[in-house]
C-alpha cells in the first residue's frame, strides 16, 4: 500500500483537515451561512453549512471509491511521487486561487425564514452542483490520504472525520457569528479566504520539499 501505515486517530485527524479546508473558504455557501446567521439565526445558518458538509462527504466517498479502482496502477515507487508532487502543486494553486477569489453575494432570499431542512437543502445544493471540487479531493487525496482504498473500516474513519471537520467549521463559524453581529462583513470574508489561501500554499509547498527531497 502507497499510503503510509496509519493508526485510526491519524485517519481521523487527517480527514478532519480535509473537511476543514474543503468548508472553509468562503465561497457562495459560505457567504449564504453569513447571511443566513445574521438575518435569521444561528441554527439557519448552521444548517446552511451542514447541507453543504454532506455534499462535501458525498465527494470525498466518491474520490474514495475512484481511486480504489486504480491503485493496483499506482503502487511503483516512482508513481507515487509523481502523484504527490501532483497533489502539492494542485493544492498550492487552490490555495492560490482561495486567496485572490473575491466572495461573491448570493441572491438575496425572500425573507421567510423556512424551515431548517429546507435551508440545509439548499445549502446542499449550491454546493453539489459545483463538481470542480472533486479535483480538490483528489489533490487531498495524493497529498494527506485521508482514506485507504479496499479497507472499510478505515475508509469510514476517513469520510467520518471529513464529515467531523466540515461539522467542526461552520458550528465555529456560526458560533462566532452569533458572537460577533454585523462586524463580520465582507471585507472579513476577503480577509479569511486570504489567511486560508496562503495557509494551504504554505502547507503545499512544505510537503512538496518534503516529498521531494525527504
Amino acid at each position: 500500500m502507497w499510503i503510509e501505515s496509519v493508526n485510526a486517530i491519524d485517519l481521523a485527524v487527517r480527514g478532519m483537515m480535509v473537511g476543514i479546508v474543503a468548508s472553509a473558504p468562503m465561497g457562495p455557501v459560505g457567504v449564504l451561512t453569513v447571511q443566513r446567521t445574521f438575518n435569521k439565526g444561528r441554527w439557519y445558518g448552521f444548517v446552511t453549512g451542514l447541507g453543504a458538509a454532506l455534499s462535501d462527504l458525498i465527494y470525498a466517498v466518491i474520490t474514495g471509491l475512484g481511486m480504489s479502482f486504480v491503485m493496483d496502477f499506482i503502487e511503483r515507487p516512482t508513481t507515487v511521487l509523481y502523484i504527490k508532487i501532483l497533489g502539492s502543486i494542485l493544492l498550492f494553486f487552490f490555495g492560490a486561487y482561495t486567496y485572490y477569489s473575491k466572495p461573491v453575494t448570493p441572491h438575496k432570499s425572500s425573507g421567510k425564514r423556512g424551515s431548517l431542512w429546507h435551508n440545509m437543502f439548499t445549502g446542499f445544493v449550491i454546493t453539489v452542483s459545483n463538481p470542480l471540487i472533486i479535483f480538490l479531493f483528489l489533490a487531498l487525496f495524493a497529498r494527506v490520504g485521508f482514506v485507504v482504498p479496499d479497507h472499510p473500516v478505515e475508509q469510514t474513519l476517513g469520510y467520518a472525520g471529513v464529515l467531523a471537520g466540515a461539522i467542526v467549521w461552520w458550528l465555529c463559524l456560526t458560533t462566532a457569528l452569533n458572537k460577533i453581529g454585523s462586524r463580520f462583513d465582507m471585507g472579513t470574508i476577503s480577509l479569511l479566504n486570504r489567511l486560508l489561501g496562503l495557509l494551504v500554499m504554505v502547507g503545499s509547498s512544505v510537503g512538496l520539499l518534503y516529498t521531494l527531497f525527504r
